[in-house]
């Protein structure tokens, strides 16, 4: 072999060597998770709060799903409490934490659109500073009983998504 052959065969190993752990930076790891507010996880009572929304009849003119316009507070009153994790208290001065939820209509303009959106926001009652926030679609559909379903589904998601947020986080070693 030929000291020119040898030197780009030399010359294209050490490129690649140089390339390589470049290119392995460039495919970054994920942050670990940020930290879930102490007021959270440390919370014994909760105060539910209606936050309302829109008038869903006046809007598009047809029943959107069974239950009427309480029908958000209610259901998710319902499964906090099924959950048990908080003593729900009447007053938010009582209050480790507020879980205000709310609904708003969203039209896509698709022919099925999004029917709406449930909106959870933990507050801590203290400070009246957001901790955290949830955002769930809820899909629409024609047929009045499959958008009962589909909300029911979207406020079961909103539940599932808190109890994840409360449970405590894994050990560092079950991490790596």
């Amino acid at each position: 072999m030929s000291k020119r052959h040898m030197l780009a065969g030399c010359l294209v190993i050490a490129t690649l060597g140089l390339l390589l752990p470049v290119s392995s930076a460039q495919q970054s790891k994920m942050p670990p998770p940020a930290p879930v507010p102490i007021q959270i996880a440390s919370a014994r009572k909760a105060f539910i709060s209606n936050a309302g929304g829109e008038s869903f009849e006046a809007v598009i003119g047809q029943t959107v799903f069974n239950g009427g316009p309480d029908r958000p507070y209610n259901e998710f009153y319902a499964q906090v409490k099924d959950w048990g994790r908080y003593e729900l208290v009447s007053s938010p001065a009582d209050a480790d934490i507020v879980l205000e939820i709310s609904w708003a209509l969203t039209d896509t303009g698709l022919r099925l659109p999004v029917l709406g959106q449930l909106r959870l926001v933990v507050i801590d009652p203290r400070t009246h500073v957001t901790l955290w926030n949830f955002t769930e679609y809820v899909r629409g559909a024609v047929l009045l009983g499959n958008r009962d379903k589909n909300f029911d589904q979207a406020m079961t998601t909103v539940v599932n998504r808190m109890k994840l947020l409360t449970m405590p986080p894994p050990p560092a070693s079950a991490s790596r």
